[in-house]
Formats: structure tokens, sequence, C-alpha cells
């Protein structure tokens, strides 16, 4: 699997089937990822390698830190350094949609009404192909896979 940050300053690749994966509730991961809850698997540290760049690191509690990227702020990583593991933040995977939550963790801190979710009136997709092209040619996001450059022409 591989994946990175919005911006594709930093990259990562992690072999081997993902551990554990789940939606964290707890407040440290709401306020990590600016979100109602964190979606978190755990990759072997021993198959787990950054292809581009280096994450920044906030020191969220003494036993975790969390990796994100210092040039567009894509929480990437939830790590305890002495673990054989580190978590990686699912929606930073190029194909989210391979990997499903399995459970979830710090309902306490759920939020109360997210079972009322599916009744919300669904708003139709503002999307048209002038806006769709525009959108398209001014995009400054990283493409969902590995690229030898980025952005284009730079070096890596």
């Amino acid at each position: 699997m591989s994946g990175g940050c919005q911006c594709g300053a930093v990259r990562y690749r992690a072999a081997g089937e993902l551990g554990y994966p789940h939606l964290c509730h707890c407040r440290m991961c709401q306020k990590a990822s600016g979100n109602y809850f964190m979606p978190l698997a755990a990759a072997r540290r021993s198959e787990f390698t950054l292809t581009r760049g280096e994450p920044a690191w906030f020191q969220s509690s003494d036993l975790v830190r969390r990796g994100f990227c210092a040039a567009c702020g894509t929480p990437l990583f939830y790590d305890i350094p002495e673990a054989d593991f580190i978590n990686l933040v699912l929606g930073t995977l190029d194909d989210p949609q391979a990997v499903k939550p399995v459970a979830q963790s710090n309902t306490g801190r759920k939020m109360r009404w997210f079972h009322e979710l599916d009744n919300l009136p669904i708003e139709p997709d503002e999307e048209t192909p002038d806006r769709e092209n525009a959108i398209a040619a001014s995009n400054h996001q990283h493409p969902d896979h590995d690229t030898a450059e980025w952005p284009s022409g730079a070096s890596s």
C-alpha cells in the first residue's frame, strides 16, 4: 500500500497487511485530524518506508507523536516510537477504499448524533463539466499513486 500527503511532499509505502483498521473517536484524534474521528491502521515498522520527504512530528502525549506534512498540514501517522508498528491515517492511502475498518475505539467521545447521518438530505452534485475542467486545470493535489517527480518537472 502506498500513500502520502495532499501536496506530495511526503510519500510512504507499507508492505504486508495493515493491522487493526479502526476509527478512533478520542479527543486527541479529533483535534489532530480536524474531524470527528480518525481512521487508523497499523503497518509493521519493518515493512514501512518513507519514499519521499520527511514528516514533521508533534508530540501529542508522552507516549505518542503524530506525523504530518509540514508543507500542506495533512495528518499522516500516529506513532508510538517504541512499538514495532506505526499507524497510518487511512484517508492518506492512495486507495483508502481498500482498507475497511473492523472496529471503533474511544466511543465515549463519539458524536452522539452519528446515527442520524444517514437521514440527512443528500445534495445533488454541483460539478459541471466546466467546473470540473477548471478544478482539474488548477489542481495542486498529488495524484493517488507514486510519481518520480512532484510537482511535475521538479526533482524528487
